[in-house]
């Protein structure tokens, strides 16, 4: 064990791209690891899905070829987690294959460690039945049939299926991991130097972002761990962290500030502090974790719902901006009769009115405000490609004739920047279990493998 342990973080999400020179002068401190977040549910169910990876295989070869560089040369292990957004067990695989096409190419050679997260759905049938699921969030109660409607599911794994895995396998030069809580490579690591858990977790919970926590924000972060406080400090010389730009950071993707849940416990931050040490680095400390009495992980699964297709136009007439909710329920109403699929819920139909509470919808403080001109996009999720293509185009056809009070021009009110007017999206995706499981072992679910590249 360390008294104190350095960790580099390249960025918020490989694949996002890593600047060089950055990179390179955080190699320079030593650090005892790189680690970095591959994944996350913000771009929303399509991932998971479909399934696709977050960023291109070109993007993962620029950002990987600097890490094994520094892994090879420098003899710097890489954890990485969700391994290509949503760390299915083909994500891993992918990855490592990148890994090795590298490898091959530059006659680097490495110990890795693949821990897998996939959930079999019978066990999570099991588990439902057993009263162990609850649902995480404002998702509603799990269904028998949600399952089933999953192609994938995945359960975010803690800290410690990493720290078996650098136990098991010291000689590690990397870990790829499939679905994981963010900040849990970190606190795998940390848990091995006897640092307190709830050092170890919120400091993961801040560098996982990479440099976000800086100003101005930034990519490359290193931290400097030791057992009861951390250090953070922007390896760009133009960037710096402040106490203020620290703390606010915890008000990022939460629900509230104090208090943030995680598998196996609670993360306590009501006596957080962070101190200035230098221009540019923050300490913090009186970070607490509380164990939970029950360890839990998050379940993710989403499967395809449907085909959409979209259509996409400007409306500049202020007769028909004044009346633009009344004019778009009459022409749903028109839709409605026409298809049945739209009256049974078979089919979807929604528009997005950007410049009149497109964004914020209900929750829109401006709401009354009339803009000079809007955009407006129609879209339509149908069980097949054929059928939605069909009511996009019905409907899109009603946006441009239908009459509306004091209309003055009869034509031409709808301005069409694509052809075809019509463009098919391809399938839709939505979560089908985002659920909180009990288990009994925070290893049993997350399997791993070890291979020579």
């Amino acid at each position: 064990m360390k008294d104190e342990i350095k960790i580099l973080t390249p960025n918020g999400i490989l694949g996002y791209g890593i600047p060089a020179a950055d990179f390179w002068r955080g190699i320079e401190q030593q650090p005892d690891a790189m680690i970095v977040d591959g994944g996350s549910t913000d771009p929303g169910p399509y991932l998971l899905g479909l399934p696709k990876t977050l960023v291109t295989r070109e993007a993962y070869l620029r950002d990987l070829s600097l890490m094994l560089e520094a892994c090879a040369t420098r003899k710097i292990p890489i954890y990485i987690s969700s391994a290509g957004g949503p760390g299915i067990r083909a994500h891993v695989d992918f990855m490592v294959d990148v890994i090795a096409e590298i490898a091959q190419r530059e006659g680097y050679r490495f110990k890795v460690a693949k821990i897998y997260s996939d959930v079999d759905p019978s066990y999570v049938r099991d588990a439902l039945g057993e009263g162990r699921i609850t649902p995480c969030a404002s998702a509603p109660e799990l269904q028998a049939a949600d399952i089933g409607a999953s192609s994938h599911i995945v359960a975010q794994m803690g800290a410690e299926p990493f720290a078996k895995a650098l136990r098991e396998h010291p000689d590690l030069d990397i870990i790829i991991a499939g679905r994981a809580y963010d900040p849990a490579p970190f606190a795998g690591l940390c848990m091995l130097h006897g640092i307190d858990p709830g050092i170890y977790w919120h400091m993961g919970k801040i560098v996982e972002c990479g440099a976000n926590c800086a100003e101005p924000k930034g990519k490359v972060i290193l931290a400097t761990i030791r057992r009861d406080s951390f250090d953070l400090e922007p390896m760009n010389p133009r960037e710096r962290c402040t106490p203020a730009s620290v703390a606010a950071h915890t008000l990022y993707e939460k629900t509230r500030p104090d208090l943030l849940t995680g598998p196996g416990g609670v993360l306590d931050l009501r006596e957080a502090t962070y101190e200035q040490i230098i221009d540019r680095a923050v300490r913090v400390r009186g970070s607490r974790f509380i164990p939970a009495d029950d360890y839990t992980v998050k379940l993710e699964g989403a499967g395809v719902v449907g085909m959409r297709t979209i259509f996409i136009g400007g409306i500049r007439d202020p007769i028909l901006i004044e009346q633009i909710d009344n004019f778009l329920e009459r022409i749903e109403d028109e839709a409605r009769e026409t298809y049945p699929e739209l009256r049974s819920g078979e089919a979807t139909l929604n528009f997005h009115v950007y410049g009149k509470n497109g964004v914020m919808g209900s929750f829109e403080p401006l709401a009354n405000t009339v803009p000079h001109e809007i955009g407006l996009l129609g879209e339509v999720t149908a069980a097949n490609q054929e059928l939605a293509n069909a009511i996009c185009s019905s409907v899109r056809i009603d946006v441009l004739h239908t009459p509306y009070p004091g209309q003055v021009a009869t034509a031409g009110n709808f301005a069409i920047p694509l052809n075809p007017p019509e463009n098919p999206i391809g399938p839709v995706c939505k979560f089908t279990v985002y659920h909180v499981m009990k288990i009994d072992s925070a290893e049993s679910l997350f399997p791993i493998e070890v291979v020579e590249i």
